[in-house]
């Protein structure tokens, strides 16, 4: 991590320290975490939102502006460092996940996500059927088309949700949650739910039973199925995708099928 960018956020005197915090690289440097960014413009809307957000029962990472006032120095951002580690608990990210979701539910939706234009969209839009993907057969791709078929309308409402939320709930001593950041997508609250469902049983060891415990939520098989044929897209376009890593994709398949 440069120093200026350590200067720029104040803790030029604190010592980094590398650590892995929901699967990425970061520095803490006291109580703050520097962390680089992929994505200056989301990285901004981010920090952004959750500058004032409050989300009964989450804790929220805020965000740290630079001395000149960015959220963004040379691609790197930094928010308080929030003690937690990711834990084999997809029951209670699905409950933080709606917690969430239900605070960002008045949140507009973003405009950088009118020019996005990047894997994560794509196979979004192709799980809801808004766009056609010439997909691996050998890496999912058959499946996807398999399962599309029984893809039927739903009304459920569109809003702010972090889609990417398996792995990046952090949960404390005292087992409550963390959030880092948004990975923004204009898609329904349940459907976000059911991602951390599908990545739970695909790659988490979650038992089948997670399915039928978030049933209450509405229209909740569609949602599921968006949820597998959604990592099913991403995973046909992943260039180190290959049958071994699509074997559990292959299982929570099975078991959405089995409930539509």
């Amino acid at each position: 991590m440069p120093q200026h960018v350590r200067t720029a956020f104040g803790v030029a005197d604190d010592q980094p320290r590398l650590i892995v915090w929901a699967g990425m690289r970061a520095w803490q440097c006291g109580d703050a975490l520097i962390r680089p960014v992929f994505d200056n413009a989301m990285a901004a809307w981010s920090a952004g939102v959750l500058e004032n957000l409050e989300v009964e029962g989450v804790r929220l990472a805020r965000p740290l502006r630079s001395s000149d006032g960015r959220w963004v120095v040379s691609g790197w951002a930094a928010c308080r460092f929030l003690p937690g580690a990711a834990e084999p608990w997809p029951d209670d990210a699905v409950a933080a996940a709606m917690r969430l979701h239900e605070a960002t539910a008045t949140v507009q939706r973003p405009r950088l996500l009118d020019d996005r234009d990047d894997v994560l969209s794509h196979s979004a839009s192709a799980a809801f059927g808004e766009r056609r993907l010439t997909l691996d057969p050998r890496t999912g791709g058959d499946l996807f088309t398999e399962l599309a078929a029984h893809r039927r309308p739903i009304r459920l409402a569109s809003q702010v949700v972090h889609g990417e939320l398996f792995g990046a709930v952090l949960f404390d001593e005292n087992r409550s949650p963390a959030v880092l950041d948004l990975v923004p997508f204009w898609r329904p609250a349940e459907w976000a739910a059911a991602v951390i469902v599908i990545d739970a049983l695909a790659w988490g060891g979650a038992d089948e039973a997670i399915l039928d415990r978030w049933a209450h939520l509405d229209e909740w098989p569609q949602a599921l199925l968006r949820a597998v044929l959604y990592r099913l897209a991403l995973h046909a376009q992943h260039p180190e995708a290959d049958a071994r890593t699509l074997a559990g994709l292959e299982r929570a398949a099975g078991l959405v099928s089995a409930r539509l």
